[in-house]
């Protein structure tokens, strides 16, 4: 399922969130138009989670005036219309178990489903859970970190995380040198890892006046049967082995 190289610098999120091209910068002679609401071609997105008395509330943005919808797979659904300039802003109520939902967008009679999933947990953890891809979290974030650890049942990986923008981080595998990588303009780094052996594995990523660690057990998933979502807490952190779009199985841990 993951790419096998190592390492990737900074792996986009090209399979998961929709995004446009470069274009070549516009002649002085004939300046583009001002975008429209009618021009609006992105997909909505959930840019973080906070956790208030037990009940998660997702931010993010959206065409203008868009209604907004997070869709669990059993059918229930909440919605919320963007602002005039894209912002929306929506409280879900408390559960007590990790939920998945699919995120969607409909103005002027247009859907748009935003590609891969928003995972929220009971005890604040929240991501984007990404096929193919490395997850990005979504809760507050205390600095720079690992975050999360996405891996199939081959045991290829990719590592992900906050760092300072553009910096360089190094990655520890059980106390081995594994790779570099430099974060993006926005702070994220992922790392692609060639195939992991089933079990815990010891993880370290070191910057620039920074340190993280973290313990992770890749042990492949057992067949997800009763629906697209298992999830578990374990000593690591958040546990979500989840079906992608595509029908695999695809497994991510959002670290401690």
């Amino acid at each position: 399922m993951f790419p096998k190289s190592v390492p990737i610098l900074a792996l986009v999120a090209a399979a998961v969130v929709a995004g446009c091209g470069r274009r070549p910068p516009p002649s002085a002679a004939a300046p583009p138009a001002a975008a429209t609401k009618a021009d609006y071609t992105g997909s909505p997105e959930v840019q973080k989670v906070r956790l208030a008395n037990g009940a998660p509330t997702l931010e993010g943005s959206a065409a203008p005036q868009a209604v907004v919808r997070l869709a669990m797979p059993a059918g229930t659904a909440f919605t919320t219309r963007a602002d005039a300039s894209g912002r929306w802003r929506l409280a879900l109520p408390a559960a007590p178990e990790p939920r998945i939902f699919g995120l969607s967008q409909r103005t002027g009679g247009r859907l748009v489903q935003a590609q891969g999933y928003v995972l929220v947990g009971p005890r604040g953890k929240a991501a984007l859970l990404r096929a193919g891809a490395g997850a990005r979290r979504l809760d507050p974030a205390a600095g720079p970190r690992l975050g999360a650890v996405d891996f199939d049942r081959d045991g290829a990986a990719i590592v992900s995380g906050a760092a300072p923008a553009r910096a360089w981080i190094s990655l520890r595998l059980d106390g081995r040198q594994a790779a570099e990588a430099r974060a993006d303009a926005g702070g994220h780094f992922d790392v692609a890892l060639t195939r992991l052996a089933p079990g815990a594995h010891a993880l370290e990523v070191l910057g620039d006046g920074f340190t993280s660690a973290a313990r992770v057990d890749i042990t492949p998933p057992a067949p997800l049967v009763a629906g697209p979502l298992h999830s578990q807490f374990t000593k690591g952190g958040l546990r979500a082995d989840w079906l992608t779009p595509g029908g695999g199985e695809q497994s991510t841990v959002l670290l401690d």
